[in-house]
This record gives structure tokens, sequence and C-alpha cells, in this order.
């Protein structure tokens, strides 16, 4: 993938934070499409996962930070979440970093390839977030086309042994970029669930 992932990651996290703010405290245990996680579990997982994305840009590897964030208090998602977001932007803006290796839980790949799997991952979770709280606000359709073709490079159609997402399920003919790209991932609405 030749396309620099950084304006996506940026706009991504830019359209998760505005989701993250828009959560109304009495859906925090309402399902997602993500099955292991209610909303409070997906945030936690969201924050914790943009901190991992976070140390990978800086240090080159991030294995070891968790990908949940239980030092959130209810109230602080949104405040956890732009503080997170804005050191990952940080550590993600060197070209040096962009052109090195990293080592992320799949391997060792190129910074670029793992910031386009971090746009992919930020943009299916928002999906689940705005999900779970009733599509609050419509999403960018771009950033669902970049992740879907980051997936389809990525991750066979086939089994995923092993690979947090499971395989593709059918989707209708007339889905959107977010309905693809959840299917693509093994997911389906809420409404289809």
């Amino acid at each position: 993938m030749t396309t620099d992932p950084r304006p996506l990651y940026a706009r991504a996290t830019a359209q998760a934070a505005r989701l993250v703010k828009a959560v109304p405290p009495e859906r925090l245990t309402a399902p997602t499409p993500c099955a292991e996680y209610d909303v409070r579990a997906l945030l936690g997982h969201i924050v914790g996962g943009t901190r991992r994305i976070a140390l990978v840009g800086e240090e080159g590897e991030g294995r070891g930070e968790p990908m949940t964030a239980p030092d959130v208090p209810d109230d602080g998602w949104a405040a956890a979440y732009d503080e997170v977001r804005e050191r990952a932007l940080k550590a993600w803006e060197s070209d040096e970093r962009m052109a090195s290796s990293v080592t992320v839980p799949w391997g060792e790949i190129s910074g670029r390839a793992a910031l386009s799997a971090y746009v992919m991952e930020i943009v299916t979770h928002t999906w689940d977030l705005s999900e779970a709280i009733g599509r609050p606000l419509a999403l960018d359709p771009e950033l669902a086309e970049f992740s879907l073709a980051t997936a389809r490079e990525a991750l066979p159609e086939g089994p995923r042994e092993g690979r947090p997402f499971d395989p593709p399920v059918p989707v209708p003919e007339e889905a959107g970029a977010y309905e693809r790209l959840a299917a693509w991932l093994g997911r389906v609405p809420l409404s289809r669930a």
C-alpha cells in the first residue's frame, strides 16, 4: 500500500474522538457488534489499543502495553482518548518511523504497514461504537474504503486462526463502506445480529 496513512489516521482518530464524546453514560453496558465487548470494554480497548499504537510509534514495539484501560473512570473516556490520540499522532509524525520496521503483535512490518493496520482498527472500532450507541454521527466513508482495502490485503478470506477477526460474513449488495468493512472482519450490524 503506497498511500501515506498518517493523514487518514489523524482523520480516523478525530472521528473516533467525536464519537467517544457522544457516548451517553447509560449506554456503557450496551452490547457492541464486537461480541466480547460492551461499550465500556470497547472504550477501554480503544484507549488501551491507542496507548499501544503510540508506544509502537515511539519505540518501534509495544507488545507489553495492555489493550485495556482499567484506570479510566466512566466520565473520563473522552479526555483519556484525546490525550493518547495526541500522543499517537506525535509518535507517528516522522518519515523515518514510517520507513523503519516495527514489531506488532502479528510480526515485524514497516511503520507504514503498521499504521495502515491501525487506521483499519480504529475505523472498525469506531463503527462498532457507533452501532452500539445508535449511530449518532455520520462516519467518513473514505476511511472505511481505505480500511477495507487494508483488511483485504492483510486478512485472508477463509479461516483466521490466531487473528482477532472472524471470517467474513455475507453482506447485502447495497451495503455501504462501513458495513462491507465490518462484514469482511466478521461483524454484522446489531440490527441484524
